[in-house]
């Protein structure tokens, strides 16, 4: 696809979906442009570099996430739903959080999601600083709950960038954490449990968390309680 035609939103999106097959590793202009039917030279003069369309493409991703109105959903209600949205946009991608550690990734986008992120717990009675700290805390949650599926995810790509079985590779060292897990008995009494596995935790996790956070959240400011 010759210069003239490309788009910079085309890029983006052909960013996006190599990233979510291949993560940040798999990212090259050169790939991006076979994609595209394009030359890398052509990539590069509508983004500038790998690592301005990689912001660019993580930027774009905060479009994913609902914005409800927390005075007509009450605060609570637009609290779990944008976090549980964030979320879901995590793990559909998650080379995001890789990103975050090697690049800053600021934009439009996560700048609209955290204006009103702060407008819901501004909604809930929080002013200045404690909104910020309520916001933060729901934050750092998601994103901590996030990161087991996304070192899987990077996980199963580096051990098929080796050329290795990544189901086996990922086997053979269950095996042998089963195998110092067996030592513990709370760990043993947990083996054949969902939570065993690489990089889980038992189900509702998330959402009992959330839910735990937002009830502190509560108690610690009046507020609206829809």
């Amino acid at each position: 696809m010759p210069r003239s035609t490309l788009t910079r939103e085309q890029i983006i999106t052909a960013a996006i979906t190599l990233l979510d097959a291949e993560g940040l590793e798999g990212l090259s202009m050169r790939a991006l442009g076979q994609r595209l039917g394009s030359a890398a030279t052509a990539v590069y003069w509508h983004v500038g570099s790998k690592d301005n369309l990689i912001a660019l493409a993580g930027d774009q991703l905060w479009h994913e996430i609902a914005l409800p109105d927390p005075d007509e959903a009450g605060w609570r209600a637009a609290a779990t739903i944008m976090a549980g949205d964030l979320y879901a946009m995590l793990t559909r991608h998650p080379w995001l959080l890789q990103a975050f550690g090697s690049l800053p990734m600021f934009g439009p986008g996560k700048a609209r999601h955290d204006d009103h992120l702060l407008a819901v717990y501004e909604a809930a009675g929080f002013t200045g600083p404690t909104a910020d700290q309520a916001a933060a805390a729901v934050f750092t949650f998601v994103l901590g709950n996030a990161l087991g599926p996304a070192a899987t995810a990077s996980l199963t790509r580096k051990l098929r960038r080796e050329g290795s079985s990544a189901e086996q590779a990922i086997d053979n060292a269950q095996a042998e954490a089963r195998e110092i897990a067996a030592q513990f008995p709370r760990l043993r009494a947990r083996l054949d449990t969902h939570s065993a596995d690489y990089g889980a935790a038992p189900d509702h996790t998330f959402e009992i968390g959330l839910q735990a956070i937002l009830d502190g959240l509560q108690a610690l400011q009046p507020g609206p309680t829809r």
